[in-house]
């Protein structure tokens, strides 16, 4: 009797071997966003001495820092008042001498309802607070695959990262089909589903966030537990990096509990 084949899903064939840094875009620089900035930078060094390209990153964020953020997000009591993406970017690249770019603006449709020609990217990273911004990103990312889709930037993968007080996931899916390699071994699948895909009807019935800004840390730790969002980002991190690194996966995200400590991972294929 066969054993049976384990699930995968292969790298984008250009991503395997890049000419040029992948490009990648992070949407929001909250909690989530500050913290997997930090953990990108470690990968984009780490890539550049396996004699990779690196990444090259734009985060788009249109708040303001302010006192609540101290503490919990990455952010000093000397950067209060500046754009959350120009402070991290500028700490970055003075930290590793990159040249990632900051947008002071939100991952959205231009007022004429047009996408920036600028927008796109090979990988898209989202941490956003709110259901409706999901549904907004996935319908982007579908319009820049056609308008890119014989470009190097052609979107090809969106990692959602969510959460809420003490729970989170994360969601690893294909914008379009990717070509798999014929494999003895493994089944492989072209095809991830995305956050909405997926869960998104349920998500809808069960959205109940408050998104008044919070005016204290205090208050913010109310809302979201202090490591919640440092634990989804560097779990979220780690599957970009063994993707970028072995050029496959088995799985495509995870459920995080913190409360109890469990994490649960979400499968190709299943």
């Amino acid at each position: 009797m066969k054993a049976p084949k384990t699930n995968v899903h292969f790298l984008d064939n250009y991503l395997l071997s890049p000419t040029n840094p992948i490009r990648i875009n992070v949407i929001g620089a909250g909690g989530t966003g500050s913290k997997i900035m930090t953990a990108l930078m470690e990968i984009n060094h780490s890539l550049l001495e396996l004699d990779h390209p690196g990444l090259d990153v734009c985060l788009w964020d249109d708040d303001i820092i302010t006192s609540a953020n101290v503490g919990r997000q990455r952010f000093a009591e000397s950067e209060k008042g500046l754009f959350k993406s120009q402070a991290i970017i500028n700490r970055l690249n003075r930290w590793s001498g990159t040249n990632w770019k900051a947008e002071t603006k939100r991952f959205e449709r231009d007022f004429d309802g047009k996408i920036p020609d600028y927008a796109g990217a090979s990988v898209y990273v989202s941490c956003t607070d709110t259901v409706a911004s999901r549904f907004a990103i996935s319908e982007i990312l579908h319009e820049l695959n056609k308008k890119y889709q014989n470009h190097r930037d052609k979107g090809r993968y969106w990692l959602d990262l969510g959460n809420s007080k003490d729970t989170g996931q994360a969601v690893l899916s294909t914008i379009g089909r990717i070509e798999q390699p014929a494999s003895k071994k493994f089944k492989t699948f072209e095809t991830l589903p995305s956050i909405i895909e997926e869960y998104g009807n349920a998500m809808v019935s069960s959205e109940q966030e408050d998104n008044t800004p919070s005016c204290s840390l205090a208050e913010a730790l109310s809302k979201q537990d202090l490591f919640i969002s440092s634990t989804i980002a560097q779990l979220g991190a780690s599957l970009l990096w063994n993707l970028f690194k072995t050029g496959m996966t088995e799985n495509r995200g995870f459920f995080l509990n913190l409360q109890n400590f469990r994490t649960q991972p979400i499968c190709v294929g299943s």
